[in-house]
């Protein structure tokens, strides 16, 4: 996991995948890509905003009784499991990276795990900036109730 401040500003890589309204901004380019300010952010940033961070690599043979553990702690009931790529979601990949990058909150609290791959969180901090949370394998983020996010996935797709 790395964790920094988005840069919010264009990217020109000659393909304009979509735009975002980020409060009185307009941004241009492709979401996927590392939108890095270069202002690195510890992760106790996280901990503040009350998102959660553990680390369960998908290869240890306690990940799924941690994860199962985790679950029955937080009282969850439902769990879904979604590949994010283009070989599995074929023709409406793109409308759905789009529709996950739209800002968002919920009303539950939101986990995701990376089971394999990586992509990119954003979530908004107090002073309503980007902070940008980059995940890969056996990365599991809690996102608290109201906060706003969106995600996308790396350029690697």
């Amino acid at each position: 996991m790395r964790i920094y401040y988005h840069d919010n500003q264009p990217v020109s890589t000659g393909v304009t995948y979509y735009a975002v309204y980020l409060t009185q901004q307009h941004i241009q380019g492709d979401c996927r890509l590392p939108h890095d300010s270069g202002k690195e952010l510890s992760p106790s940033i996280l901990t503040h905003l009350g998102v959660l961070y553990y680390n369960f690599p998908p290869s240890s043979p306690t990940s799924a009784a941690s994860i199962e553990e985790l679950a029955k702690a937080r009282h969850y009931a439902n769990r879904d499991e979604i590949t994010v790529s283009p070989t599995a979601m074929g023709d409406v990949y793109e409308d759905k990276i789009k529709m996950f990058y739209e800002e968002h909150m919920h009303e539950d609290e939101e986990t995701r795990y990376i089971l394999n791959g990586a992509g990119l969180f954003d979530v908004r901090d107090l002073q309503d900036q980007w902070i940008r949370i980059q995940v890969e394998e056996g990365d599991l983020l809690i996102l608290p109730t109201g906060i706003y996010h969106r995600f996308t996935v790396n350029e690697n797709n």
